[in-house]
């Protein structure tokens, strides 16, 4: 079953989500449609608060290959350490269509549990360090769109607020 992505400008996406005190068989449910959702997107990470659960969890593939293998659930992630900086362009499955540079860390250590309830910490770089940073961000209630100026934010506020009087927003 595909999770249905939520639009900038709804409230779930401004929240500082509670964290999660139970790992259970529905939760282990929820995760695979997060994954089946994040890949049907063609997103590399989706976050709880992106599907409506305000909850401290996010999924990511950042492989071409999509095998299970390769997918991470982080649940009540804490960024140990960042280290570095670099530019990349970021996209968001919330703001669909809206990519701009962002400057983050190169490198991020984080520290989470999995969908076993077993506690791990991890180093990423790269696509990896930026998927997990943003992610991390919507579980505080941050988008990325607090990276850019004031002036390059109102644009893009200006140009959603279009779409959305457009109906293309949806």
């Amino acid at each position: 079953m595909k999770l249905k992505i939520v639009k900038y400008g709804d409230p779930v996406l401004q929240q500082d989500a509670p964290e999660v005190t139970n790992i259970d068989g529905q939760l282990v449910d929820f995760v695979s449609e997060m994954f089946d959702t994040m890949y049907e997107a063609k997103g590399c990470g989706l976050a709880a608060p992106q599907v409506a659960l305000s909850q401290q969890l996010f999924v990511m593939d950042v492989s071409s290959a999509h095998e299970t293998k390769d997918r991470i659930v982080c649940i009540n992630p804490q960024i140990v350490e960042t280290k570095g900086s670099i530019v990349g362009e970021e996209g968001c499955l919330s703001f669909p269509g809206i990519y701009f540079e962002v400057e983050r860390p190169e490198i991020v250590t984080v520290s989470a549990v999995d969908i076993n309830g077993k506690e791990f910490t991890m180093e990423a770089r790269g696509l990896a360090a930026r998927c997990i940073l943003h992610e991390t961000d919507h579980l505080h209630g941050r988008v990325y769109l607090e990276y850019l100026s004031p002036l390059k934010r109102d644009l893009i506020k200006r140009k959603i607020k279009k779409k959305i009087k457009l109906g293309e927003w949806e």
